[in-house]
């Protein structure tokens, strides 16, 4: 049974890598899970997996989709703190004057040079843990670091997103270079 766990989470996984290449609309549909339902579904109809083993991917996919939405989450979180411990206001503070079509460097004034040291710093800790964890190589945390104030200059100054400013996390920010 658990031979053809495997090899059924192997079989969705290279479907999922196949899709990738299929355009934006059906990358939207397995975004939202449509799409690996169907390949599921014909994947028992053919015999390839069980309902049993269906069920489990789709669970484990459900439940790693929870976990990342949470990682997010909790990354926003940190982000938001360091920008509020450099410029002194609160959260609600914030998120009003963004709201209200403030970029950071209107917000931060004269405090602008401290909130991209200190994003900086904090982009740069979590680069080095990447490294530490052996998620990133030394080689990548370098590059990415020498882009790093540049980028993070650029999304204070409203003139690009954090994952435009810091090309290199790749065409949608999953790590497919420059694309």
């Amino acid at each position: 049974m658990k031979k053809r766990l495997i090899a059924g989470s192997a079989i969705a996984a290279l479907a999922l890598s196949l899709v990738g290449t299929t355009g934006a609309v059906a990358d939207d549909k397995f975004r939202d899970g449509k799409g690996i339902s169907n390949i599921l579904s014909g994947l028992v109809s053919n015999g390839t997996l069980t309902q049993a083993q269906v069920d489990a991917i789709s669970k484990a996919m459900q439940d790693a989709r929870g976990a990342g939405k949470a990682a997010f989450e909790a990354a926003k979180a940190e982000r938001i703190k360091v920008i509020t411990d450099a410029l002194g206001i609160d959260a609600a503070t914030l998120e009003a004057k963004r709201k209200a079509g403030q970029t950071l460097a209107a917000i931060a004034g004269d405090k602008k040079d401290a909130l991209i040291a200190a994003l900086v710093a904090y982009e740069s800790k979590k680069i080095d843990a990447a490294v530490a964890d052996g998620k990133l190589s030394a080689e990548r945390a370098t590059a990415l670091k020498s882009k790093l104030t540049a980028g993070i200059t650029a999304m204070v100054n409203n003139e690009a997103k954090i994952g435009k400013a810091l090309k290199g996390f790749g065409k949608k920010g999953h790590g497919r270079g420059d694309k």
